[in-house]
């Protein structure tokens, strides 16, 4: 179809026109509102890029001869990190006589993913590199589910405590009725001990 042909088709229609396929013989158009069109993009694009999710590895550095108060922190962390569903690389730092002994790091690792095992996974396996030796973690299920996750349980404790503020207020109310009530009992009985007298 001509040029001049289409684009007079495109005015009746009230519409704009369109070349789909430049390079094809014959280059191809079509007959749409590109406002529409572009807006209509731009929605597609934007819910693509809202479930999109960013992996987000966090790092934790632990030593051979760690503690047990500084194990379990740690290992809180960990299992913090875990449920928002980020990976986690751990890092066992070694110095001096530590590096001869790579045993003592490693049963470190292995000792932390048993604890972590229902919320992660071992994604790669304890590797020496270097001075240090490093493991990642990845979580069993994905960030948006946990994002989901997060906000049900917010939601439900703010509906928890607004039905507890309620119930409060309710009995701070029916406490403030009795109170007024035994007043103007008060009230009147001492309006009638001066009648008694008299």
């Amino acid at each position: 179809m001509p040029t001049d042909q289409a684009l007079r088709l495109a005015q009746e229609a009230d519409l704009d026109l369109v070349e789909v396929a430049p390079t094809a013989r014959p280059p191809v158009c079509k007959l749409m509102d590109y406002g529409k069109f572009k807006y209509e993009n731009a929605q597609k694009a934007r819910e693509a890029r809202r479930n999109q999710t960013n992996v987000v590895i966090k790092e934790m550095k632990l030593r051979p001869k760690i503690d047990g108060h500084d194990y379990e922190t740690k290992k809180g962390h960990v299992v913090r990190f875990l449920a928002a569903g980020d990976k986690v690389k751990i890092t066992i730092m070694f110095r001096g006589r530590e590096q001869h002994r790579p045993e003592l790091g490693f049963r470190l690792l292995q000792r932390l993913s048993e604890d972590v095992a229902e919320l992660g996974f071992v994604e790669s396996s304890p590797k020496q590199d270097g001075r240090n030796m490093v493991m990642v973690l990845g979580p069993h299920r994905k960030k948006a589910e946990a994002k989901n996750q997060l906000r049900v349980e917010k939601e439900k404790e703010m509906a928890d405590r607004a039905a507890e503020e309620a119930e409060d207020k309710a009995e701070r109310t029916a406490a403030n009725a009795g109170r007024s009530t035994v007043a103007k009992e008060r009230g009147r009985s001492e309006n009638l001990d001066p009648e008694i007298e008299a």
